[in-house]
């Protein structure tokens, strides 16, 4: 930080379990991706590689490369494992793996269905060669999946080996924990806390709202997903009550007396 100041919410330290956030890399050029290391690198936890953009970026070695000197993780969308699975291509895909030294994989079945064990048998094998998200929730928006549904998935889950389960939103924020409009299902997401462990989620939330939602109910140290790379320094902001939305989030109720602040 450049500045000291008082009534900052502590942050958990890289490498962290919790307060991840996860940045959505949508094809960014090799310079591009140096320009975002050099802005937001201590703020950037992991990069998913957004859906199958890997399959056509250029310079994906180059590009690779810069993350690992970096030391940052890096993993494929869990669309292009579901585009190696149903073309019969599992086994290709645990040697992509490898080809580009990756340490992490996503297994999601947001766009096939897939019977939840063998889900979970995807899961178990993927979780002896690397660190394992998966994901729960369709990008479908006129699939509504039930509160007690999310909870039996995420911890079938969890059970096979997943390190964290990763809520959908897709790169927009309206679908899976969000309804179309970018508003969160409020009641969706509470359940699901009343039984998984808030660090052992990732919620995607692409929009400000969103990141300030979660903020505010979990703190600074959610983990948060599919952040734009312009969007990594003002989240950080939001996270530690600097900016507009959350600065009265952080301070003590003897500031919030004195300055009358509404406490809620």
């Amino acid at each position: 930080m450049n500045f000291t100041l008082s009534q900052v919410p502590e942050r958990s330290q890289k490498p962290r379990t919790k307060g991840l956030t996860m940045v959505m890399d949508k094809g960014l050029s090799v310079r591009e991706t140096e320009d975002m290391l050099s802005t937001a690198s201590p703020y950037i936890d992991i990069v998913k590689l957004g859906w199958a953009t890997s399959f056509v970026s250029p310079n994906l070695d180059e590009k690779l490369a810069v993350y690992k000197n970096a030391n940052i993780p890096v993993y494929f969308g869990g669309t292009l494992f579901e585009a190696f699975v149903v073309r019969n291509q599992f086994d290709d895909y645990r040697k992509l793996l490898d080809k580009y030294q990756l340490t992490h994989a996503e297994v999601s079945d947001g766009s096939i269905e897939m019977p939840q064990d063998v889900k979970c048998e995807y899961i178990h094998k993927l979780s002896q060669q690397v660190t394992v998200l998966s994901e729960v929730g369709s990008k479908d928006e006129n699939k509504i999946i039930p509160p007690y549904k999310w909870i039996q998935l995420i911890k079938s889950e969890l059970q096979a080996g997943a390190w964290k389960v990763i809520g959908e939103a897709r790169e927009s924020g309206n679908v899976g924990l969000f309804r179309a409009s970018g508003e969160v299902r409020q009641g969706l997401v509470e359940e699901i806390l009343t039984e998984i462990a808030f660090e052992d989620m990732i919620w995607e939330a692409p929009q400000k709202s969103q990141q300030v939602w979660f903020v505010k109910l979990l703190g600074a140290n959610v983990n948060l997903g599919n952040i734009a790379p312009s969007e990594l320094i003002p989240l950080e902001t939001i996270r530690l009550g600097l900016r507009g939305d959350t600065f009265n989030h952080f301070l003590n109720a003897k500031t919030k007396q004195k300055w009358k602040i509404d406490s809620k």
